[in-house]
């Protein structure tokens, strides 16, 4: 029943809303759907938004074989391919107008990731070696313009001059790396390494991992610190319950596809204490908690972390299936994102965010420029794949 209802929340009510964002005259996909169902056909483009809408259809289609749905993939690539790639200076803009024209030309690292995740993605699905092409040029361009010899830098102007990271920045801190940019390059190096099987990609994965082992990891509070400066210091207290789940089942799948015996054995010791951390403090009420600032735990619930938790609980379960109050957990937090975060209406995908009791917060955005198919679709994907017979 779990699997078969996530099947159908994909195929019946995911795929169809984003089809329907389709932008027919200036492509790509609109930027923006109000609480009230009104779509904005003006509003910004947001290249991250494109590039996730471009991941969800390519494996989307993958996984059904549909071509209505690999059009739709179609559809995303091109606009991306001609909107949102800077091709003076190298990378992937911040956001383009409606009908394509530069926006906000800054360069972040975190965009250029969620691009190549999404051309790779794309690859797998058209073997199209444009894409792939443009998947690597935007790895050379992280590589050479977005390091430091102790790892990714993250905000840049267009032509890649540093300036503050406000936009992956919060909490009260100006943060130089933070654990969040550093997963999504990882998560996005993962995918062009399965389908490229470039070693140069593979040798990065490995230093991302050690990374994470020796600089992101605090072993005596099992959780990934969030903000950091130039030399890895930490510089907030904060656990995001959310990213050291997903975090857990994605550092588990990239030591899968890099196929290293001993690393995955190190790193495993870590993801499973991260999934036991936040199984224990911050699962309550058929849901998970967002975070826990100094000590204060903000309860509210985040439509994009309930879809993390179900992938990561599930396969904290299939790597050990004695601890079956994980797949339990996952079946339970499932049950609160049907009655709770899917929006009965007509036309709608799911609330963003939500009190411990599941009441609405506030009338927000169905869509906007951070809300999008990738956590909830992903989340659809990957249990159908895990756990269908």
């Amino acid at each position: 029943m779990f699997v078969q209802e996530i099947s159908e929340h994909l195929t019946k009510k995911l795929i169809p809303f984003w089809k329907g964002m389709r932008d027919e005259e200036y492509g790509g996909y609109y930027g923006y759907m109000g609480y009230d169902r009104q779509v904005d056909k003006e509003a910004v483009k947001g290249c991250i938004l494109n590039s996730r809408i471009l991941w969800f259809f390519s494996n989307a289609g993958l996984l059904l074989q549909d071509e209505s749905v690999k059009e739709e993939a179609d559809h995303a690539y091109a606009f991306l391919r001609d909107h949102c790639v800077d091709r003076e200076n190298g990378g992937v803009y911040w956001s383009v107008t409606y009908d394509g024209k530069v926006e906000e030309g800054m360069k972040h690292t975190y965009c250029q990731a969620f691009a190549i995740y999404a051309l790779s993605s794309y690859y797998r699905l058209t073997r199209n070696e444009e894409a792939l092409q443009l998947a690597r040029q935007l790895f050379e361009v992280v590589e050479d313009k977005c390091t430091d010899p102790l790892g990714y830098l993250e905000a840049f102007s267009q032509d890649f001059r540093p300036v503050d990271n406000e936009k992956l920045s919060e909490n009260g801190v100006m943060a130089e790396k933070t654990m969040n940019t550093l997963l999504h390059v990882f998560e996005a190096y993962t995918e062009l390494y399965d389908v490229s099987h470039d070693e140069v990609v593979g040798e990065r994965l490995r230093q991302i991992l050690r990374m994470f082992a020796d600089r992101v990891y605090n072993p005596s509070r099992r959780r990934l610190e969030v903000f950091f400066d130039k030399e890895w210091n930490t510089l907030i207290d904060l656990h995001s319950f959310g990213h050291d789940i997903e975090s857990a089942w994605l550092i588990d799948r990239g030591c899968d596809v890099l196929g290293d015996p001993a690393l995955s054995g190190e790193m495993q010791e870590i993801t499973k204490a991260l999934t036991a951390c936040v199984y224990e403090e911050a699962y309550r009420n058929h849901s998970l908690a967002n975070e826990c600032e100094n000590g204060k735990v903000d309860t509210t619930r985040v439509w994009w972390v309930q879809a993390e938790a179900i992938v990561g609980f599930v396969n904290a379960w299939q790597q050990d299936p004695s601890r079956n109050e994980y797949r339990q957990a996952a079946e339970d937090i499932w049950g609160f994102v049907k009655e709770h975060f899917v929006d009965k209406r007509e036309g709608s995908e799911w609330f963003r965010n939500l009190k411990e009791n599941g009441d609405i917060t506030a009338e927000e955005p169905i869509v906007d420029p951070w809300k999008c198919p990738y956590h909830n679709g992903r989340m659809c994907m990957e249990i159908v794949k895990r756990l269908s017979k």
